[in-house]
């Protein structure tokens, strides 16, 4: 029985460390600014959607400045990494987006923000794919990145459409009921 406790108490220290180590490897994709703006915006979606497609916007912009720059290093790690930055806060604008929904909040104005945003970022996204300055071995260091942020935007972009429809109804069912 002893020896059972031993290899549990080892296993579980072991799933601890691979936890510990694969947080400590996960950046923040946001800046403590944008920590600080994102914080205080957490009871008012507007603003707090608003922030969100701005910072995913900017790091397409640093992306593509970059990308323009002929000086820059690493350009395929670094494009990797500001794809993954923007991927990380499009996926909490959408959680965001989640929880106001289920909290009822009244989102349709940022919702509209959000789908012009979507249509923005799907066209830059695209652009980068159809880009052909990148050399094979730089395009595939951030091919599926960029495939996955593309798959992200395109769903979500169909989702948010069907959720703006279904908060007008639902206002407008209210409108009509008083």
């Amino acid at each position: 029985m002893t020896s059972r406790r031993a290899h549990a108490a080892v296993l579980l220290a072991l799933i601890l460390l691979i936890a510990i180590t694969a947080a400590a490897r996960r950046r923040d994709p946001l800046t403590p600014e944008e920590i600080d703006q994102i914080r205080d915006t957490s009871w008012e979606p507007n603003r707090r959607l608003a922030l969100y497609v701005k910072f995913a916007r900017a790091r397409l912009s640093q992306l593509e400045t970059m990308r323009a720059d002929p000086k820059a290093k690493d350009r395929a790690q670094q494009t990797h990494d500001l794809l993954d930055d923007f991927q990380l806060i499009y996926d909490e604008l959408n959680e965001n987006i989640e929880t106001y929904v289920d909290r009822k909040d009244d989102i349709r104005k940022p919702l509209k923000l959000v789908i012009e945003a979507d249509t923005e970022f799907q066209a830059k996204l695209r652009g980068l794919k159809d880009a052909s300055e990148a050399a094979p071995a730089e395009r595939q260091r951030y091919e599926f990145v960029l495939t996955t942020a593309i798959d992200s935007v395109d769903n979500s972009t169909e989702d948010h459409r069907k959720l703006a429809e279904e908060l007008e109804a639902a206002a407008k069912s209210k409108k009509d009921k008083r």
